[in-house]
Order: C-alpha cells, then structure tokens, then sequence
C-alpha cells in the first residue's frame, strides 16, 4: 500500500462518514478520526504480514470482520445512532476505499 496516499484515503473516508451521519458529525467526527486510523494501520500490517508469507487471505478478511465490528460497537455508544444507521455509514466508508485497498493487496477483503 506504499503507492496510495494513506491521507487522501483517511479524507475519502471521513467524508463519507461526515455525510452518512450528518446530524451527528459533531459527536461521531472524533471516534470516526480514531476507528478509520486505525483500520487503515491494521490494512498495513495486513500487508506487512501477506509480504512476509504470514497472512492469508481468510485471516485478512477475519481481521477485517474485527475491525468492523470494533468501528461498529464504538459508533454505537454514541446516543442516538442506531445499528442500521451506523452499518450503513460503515459499509458506505468502505465501498469508498474498496478498489484502491483491494487492488494495492491483492486481495478481496473489503
């Protein structure tokens, strides 16, 4: 993933997530900065670990599968989203990034 502009790709997503949410950016703006950090990082690592022969493609897309369902539990303890609204804003924050990520690994994990 050294050729994508891991900035650009954290703007896409805050983007995404800021019009998903949009009554709510305010609470949500600094959770979001923090969950799509990370999320980025652990695609790093996953493909630190795929290089290294020490990651396959089931335990990336079980990895992944975590990571979303850490974004999911830490927007829903924000009061008054609720499970349709933040898996929505989710899977929109992914489909944003699903090409570039996908394409840079190797892999379908997003």
């Amino acid at each position: 993933m050294e050729n994508i502009d891991i900035n650009k790709l954290l703007q896409d997503m805050l983007a995404t997530a800021k019009g998903e949410f949009n009554n709510y950016w305010k609470e949500v703006k600094p959770y979001a900065e923090t969950e799509f950090k990370s999320f980025i990082e652990n695609l790093i690592l996953i493909e630190k670990l795929k290089i290294e022969g020490k990651m396959t493609e089931e335990k990336a897309l079980l990895h992944i599968d975590m990571q979303k369902n850490s974004m999911r539990m830490v927007f829903l303890t924000i009061e008054g989203l609720g499970i349709l609204a933040v898996q929505n804003a989710i899977n929109s924050v992914i489909d944003v990034i699903r090409t570039t990520v996908n394409t840079a690994l190797g892999w379908t994990i997003l």
